[in-house]
Parts: structure tokens; C-alpha cells; sequence
């Protein structure tokens, strides 16, 4: 997964990352690390396995890798992280060898992953898939911060799935 290594050293990559990092060193609820996009990168690759779906495994993680790159700009200049993440993604993908079409199939999936999953697409869509990993990667059932977290009850991860 060469692709997927070049974005793990790419310098905006790395450069996004660690803003987030810094600022979301003291938020109680979920962060946006490396150890969740890895999470979400293996949840969905795994769902796309048990699917029969056939999403190249480094476009999978490509995707998850930079699903919440847009944090930094949601916190500092209050643009949606998703808009933001798109832009920042489509960049970054293009640097490390990415074609076209995975880039747009990429930025999509970015650009609706914090929406309510998409009702006119089935379980197969990329963005869908993008959506319920990020879910699913989260302990909620082992939260502290659980009561006061601002998702709906009817999405948090109240057990192990994967």
C-alpha cells in the first residue's frame, strides 16, 4: 500500500494532523487521531470484505486516513470540516499517485461523511461505507464523556461490532 504510506508522510498530511492534534489535546469527547482514521480505514475495508464489495483496499484507506483531515479549519476559521477535509483530501491524494475518479470517489465520501447516511444509496456506496465505519469505530459504550456527548442516542455505538 504505497499510496497509502506516501499520505502518512505527505507534508500536509502531517502538517493538518498535527494541528488537530494540538487542538484537541484537552477535548474530553472523541479525537480525530491517526489511531481513529486507522480504525475507520480497517472497519471499512473489513465491511467492503464481508460485502463483496470490490473498493481497492489503498483507496479505502486513503479515504479513512483523511476523512477528518478538515478539523483544524471547523476549529480555527469555523469552515465545515468536511468542505474543508475535501479540498485538503483531493490534494493530497493528487501528490501520491491517486487517479481521477478514486479522487473524486474520495472527496464524495469526505464531503457526505457527517451527514446522516445517504438514503437514496444503498449499503454498497462508498460514502455510506465511509459513514458507518466512522460510527462504528467508537467505544461509546466505554465513553466517560458518554451523557454529554451531542450524538443522538440512535447513533452511538452502544456495542462491539468490529
Amino acid at each position: 500500500m504505497e499510496r497509502v504510506e506516501q499520505i502518512m508522510r505527505h507534508p500536509l498530511y502531517l502538517q493538518y494532523q498535527r494541528r488537530i492534534d494540538e487542538l484537541e489535546k484537552d477535548r474530553k469527547f472523541c479525537r480525530h487521531d491517526r489511531g481513529h482514521a486507522l480504525d475507520v480505514a480497517r472497519i471499512m475495508y473489513i465491511l467492503t470484505l464481508e460485502r463483496g464489495i470490490s473498493f481497492k483496499k489503498d483507496v479505502v484507506y486513503g479515504a479513512a486516513l483523511l476523512h477528518d483531515i478538515g478539523r483544524a479549519a471547523q476549529y480555527e476559521e469555523n469552515r465545515p470540516h468536511d468542505e474543508a477535509g475535501a479540498e485538503w483530501a483531493a490534494e493530497v491524494l493528487a501528490d501520491c499517485g491517486y487517479e481521477e475518479e478514486e479522487i473524486s470517489l474520495v472527496t464524495r465520501a469526505i464531503a457526505n461523511h457527517p451527514k446522516e447516511r445517504n438514503k437514496g444509496e444503498g449499503k454498497e456506496d462508498f460514502s455510506n461505507l465511509l459513514y458507518e465505519a466512522d460510527k462504528l469505530s467508537r467505544a461509546c459504550f466505554d465513553c466517560a464523556a458518554q451523557k454529554e456527548c451531542y450524538w443522538d442516542d440512535g447513533i452511538k455505538n452502544q456495542k462491539i461490532v468490529y
